[in-house]
């Protein structure tokens, strides 16, 4: 068997060179190999390509080298959590590409397999399909996305041996995985270094062969970023709780749920193990379970794609990033619930830009919104200056097209029947005069 060298961080951080494609795993802070990070952040090294989820969080991890002026350009899916990243990008600081998250995970996959790249139906429609070829494929509009290689990928997981295997822990698989494959060098930094067989071989994520060099680092609360504990949230209000309520109704026993953030979220801590529902977290878990109540973070728990520690239910399983996006887009998630900006009559949805707004982050919200069989967006019925969100057609940016099943506000509930828009269900307290008039969207009227 052979034998992975083991070097330092500021040996690994000298490694990678001026003008290099950077890859870097993790997703948040978790699973990020946040020490080769802040190595190469010591380092004069310029002009960085990076490519991750997210650009660290701000002063941690990619956010370090973001503020040192290292990069030259950014592609990820979330810059909205470093302020600092959407505050460079803005400003033309710093170039960016925004994909969305299956869509990077999974070209990050194809260049680690030495596909060139893939056709996919997410973005179809939407502004980050502009420029981009496009085919319609089994009668669906789908964008060609090449494939992702770096010079350099910087992955981090739990445990290696001496030959270079790679055992991770918990929801740390996240982007990882497939960017051990998709680098001309790879460093792994590490918990703990054993010898070859202490890790059995059906525990091996990542194989050696995939592995250049080992760095050994120690993980602590202050590398998790905000996922370093559970913080006390507010108490929802009576109308979101009721939507939350309402959008539980859709589900059955044995779906597989994707909740977005937001209003979804509440749904969460409304199922009980009786109902039988087994949630879905992009960044790689099934059955996912409530906070945890001790109030510990991303040391001891896994985290769900809000960056929150979670608990792992009997029965859950973790995987990475592409393994979780394809089950998104192979129909295997049964319902989808997101939040909404607005919803139209065509059932498109615009859900993750406001122009104007400093938010660059579509996460996997493309994905969802086109990959789930079932998908109900939860929103409040009206802007705070009382503009409609359901319209007659979004002028917001669009995440999919006629995606939309059914959308629960705070005043009603309407259903796609038959493609049209329709009104099945007043909530507590609200008219249909009232409906009527704070919609600006056709609908029939069906309620029961």
């Amino acid at each position: 068997m052979k034998s992975i060298p083991q070097i330092s961080l500021h040996e690994a951080a000298a490694m990678v060179k001026d003008n290099d494609i950077l890859l870097q795993g993790g997703f948040g802070m978790t699973g990020n190999p946040v020490h080769l990070m802040h190595a190469l952040a010591e380092t004069n090294t310029k002009n960085l390509t990076f490519i991750g989820n997210n650009v660290g969080e701000v002063g941690i991890g990619g956010g370090r080298l973001l503020r040192n002026g290292q990069l030259k350009k950014m592609i990820g899916s979330f810059f909205t959590s470093n302020p600092e990243a959407v505050k460079a990008a803005q400003d033309g600081v710093v170039a960016y590409e925004l994909l969305p998250q299956g869509t990077l995970a999974e070209a990050i996959r194809a260049g680690g397999a030495g596909i060139g790249g893939f056709f996919t139906p997410t973005s179809a429609g939407t502004a980050l399909a502009e420029g981009r070829e496009t085919k319609i494929l089994n009668d669906v509009e789908q964008v060609f996305i090449p494939s992702i290689r770096g010079n350099v990928a910087f992955i981090r997981a739990w445990k290696a041996d001496t030959a270079g295997n790679l055992q991770y822990r918990m929801t740390e698989q996240n982007f990882n995985r497939a960017m051990a494959t998709a680098a001309d060098l790879v460093i792994a930094e590490v918990e703990e270094i054993v010898a070859v067989g202490e890790i059995a071989p059906e525990y091996i994520h990542t194989p050696g062969s995939f592995v250049d060099y080992l760095v050994q680092a120690t993980l602590t609360l202050e590398d998790l970023g905000s996922s370093a504990s559970v913080s006390s949230s507010r108490k929802a209000s009576e109308s979101r709780m009721h939507m939350a309520k309402r959008a539980l109704q859709e589900l059955k026993k044995g779906d597989v749920v994707n909740l977005g953030i937001g209003i979804p979220t509440l749904v969460a801590d409304l199922i009980t193990e009786e109902d039988g529902i087994i949630l879905h977290t992009e960044n790689g878990m099934l059955g996912v379970g409530p906070t945890p109540i001790d109030g510990g973070g991303a040391m001891d728990y896994p985290v769900n794609a809000g960056k929150i520690p979670v608990t792992a239910l009997a029965g859950a399983s973790y995987f990475d990033s592409a393994d979780s996006f394809a089950m998104i887009r192979g129909k295997h998630v049964d319902v989808a619930i997101m939040g909404g900006l607005q919803v139209d009559e065509s059932a498109n949805l615009a859900n993750w830009a406001v122009p104007g707004q400093p938010l660059l982050g579509v996460g996997g919200a493309m994905d969802l919104a086109s990959g789930a069989k079932r998908l109900i967006i939860t929103m409040m019925h009206t802007e705070k200056n009382g503009d409609a969100k359901v319209v007659s057609i979004c002028d917001l940016p669009l995440t999919a097209l006629k995606a939309v099943d059914m959308i629960i506000t705070d005043k009603a509930v309407f259903e796609f029947i038959d493609g049209n828009l329709t009104l099945i269900e007043l909530m507590p307290g609200a008219t249909l005069e009232e409906v009527q008039g704070l919609t600006s969207a056709q609908f029939a009227v069906k309620l029961s």
